[in-house]
């Protein structure tokens, strides 16, 4: 397929780097300097010596070295020449950011035909074009923007570069990270479907977050993502989903959106996980990426707040996890160790008294419990040392999901130390219910197609309410 090019690149050629802060030639050659890439990086500018330090050569044919990678940020109408010059020097691939092709129209599409053909003969690959372009945090390759350079473990492959940034961001900023993304853009050549297939095979890719508008080929994209999804998650956010939707999408990329009822069905049957938002998207890839894969539905919940714990009921519910009374003998252990004002039940509410040391006790208790297979656990209130509590439970053996909320700026010194430990944080009870109902759902799949007799459960590719 000839895909490791455009993620693990030898050398890279930035065609129509600017000496200009704010232009994408500059901010992305900066953002690859940065980011730390590691091999030969060559700006290409027939008007320019040198940028950011970098000798800067008229033509991609003027390096002295070889190219494996080349992006490429000129005007439409030199795309072609560009692609021939990188045809001669013998470059792999390329990530084509320049907007101005088929998405416009017809003038738009005949370059887009004469760059396809002229890369298709030399066998170069390409993504794009219109696109944000590829980063690959483990080769410190960022040929877009913003810099997005955390590694983790989530690969993004997304038709909107907003979209990819957005879910790039915010694992960065909660030092998640993500390993692969790539903006389709136009998908000349390199489409979702072949993507689906690398990072399936990828061992530094544990979940694939998909946003999708429209496919080419329905029955092949149906095969691949079936496939993908025995090997690891996927999750998918499709755009175009109403009439309205569906025109957007079609001056967005020129793709054919199609029946949402249509895809819905091929979700399902691929054993996709279905989100409706991006936070959605960012909650349920943050889950596969960090927590432990639940062994079953039952779920209790642990909460200094009574209103976020009837909310995280209310939702577990509607999503098929089963909020289970609490066992008779975890009952009576919590009797005896617990004070007397707190609610021996699930949602288990240990009021505003709770202390760090309460929920140690708690979590410890229920974790005993063969009947329990995941605790939500909402810290609704300033809880000094609630961090050390979380990240000792966290591997013990429960699917442990972590919400915090209302808790000013204690709240935010402890989120801090759980990010470093690699502990996801939601921010809501009904987002931490969400992804939970996914790795669940995936768990239950999973378990079914190796013929475990597991009950199943609704599926959880669904919104709230329905």
């Amino acid at each position: 397929m000839g895909l490791e090019s455009f993620f693990q690149p030898s050398s890279v050629a930035v065609i129509g780097a600017s000496r200009e802060p704010g232009k994408l030639g500059y901010e992305i050659l900066r953002n690859i300097i940065e980011a730390g890439f590691r091999g030969g990086l060559y700006p290409v500018n027939p008007k320019a010596d040198e940028i950011l330090g970098l000798k800067c050569y008229r033509s991609v044919k003027d390096v002295p070295f070889e190219v494996e990678l080349a992006v490429v940020v000129v005007p439409a109408r030199f795309v072609p020449l560009v692609m021939s010059d990188c045809a001669e020097k013998g470059v792999r691939a390329a990530v084509v950011i320049s907007g101005g092709f088929s998405e416009i129209g017809p003038a738009g599409e005949e370059l887009e035909r004469q760059m396809l053909e002229i890369a298709r003969r030399a066998g170069i690959r390409i993504i794009g074009p219109n696109c944000q372009g590829v980063i690959s945090t483990s080769a410190g390759l960022c040929a877009s923007w913003p810099l997005v350079r955390v590694r983790g473990h989530i690969s993004v492959i997304s038709q909107s570069g907003t979209i990819g940034a957005a879910l790039g961001c915010w694992a960065a900023h909660e030092q998640i990270g993500i390993d692969k993304l790539v903006a389709l853009g136009n998908k000349c050549d390199v489409d979702e479907i072949e993507l689906l297939e690398y990072l399936a095979k990828d061992p530094r890719t544990k979940v694939i977050a998909l946003y999708m508008e429209g496919v080419r080929d329905g029955r092949r994209f149906l095969e691949v993502a079936s496939a993908t999804a025995q090997e690891k998650p996927l999750v998918v956010l499709k755009g175009g989903r109403t009439t309205k939707g569906a025109e957007a999408v079609l001056s967005h990329t020129r793709s054919i959106a199609g029946s949402d009822a249509i895809f819905d069905l091929a979700f399902r049957r691929a054993g996709a996980i279905r989100v409706f938002d991006v936070e959605e998207m960012y909650d349920v890839c943050k889950g596969f990426a960090s927590l432990t894969s639940p062994a079953g539905p039952n779920v209790v919940i642990v909460t200094s707040s009574g209103g976020s714990g009837i909310l995280a009921t209310d939702a577990c519910e509607e999503l098929g996890l089963n909020v289970i009374e609490l066992p008779a003998n975890v009952r009576h252990s919590l009797k005896e160790k617990l004070p007397p004002e707190c609610v021996l039940r699930n949602p288990l509410d240990l009021t505003g008294s709770a202390t760090s040391a309460m929920y140690d006790e708690a979590i410890a208790v229920i974790s005993s419990s063969k009947e329990v297979h995941s605790i939500i656990a909402i810290i609704g209130d300033p809880m000094p040392g609630i961090a050390e509590v979380m990240a000792k439970h966290f591997h013990g053996g429960k699917t442990l999901v972590v919400v915090m909320l209302g808790g000013g700026d204690v709240e935010l010194e402890e989120r801090a130390k759980l990010q470093k430990m690699g502990i996801p944080i939601y921010s809501s009870p009904i987002r931490a219910a969400r992804a939970l109902a996914a790795l669940t759902r995936y768990a239950e799949m999973r378990a079914e197609r190796m013929g475990q007799n597991l009950k199943p459960q609704p599926p959880t590719n669904r919104r709230l309410g329905e």
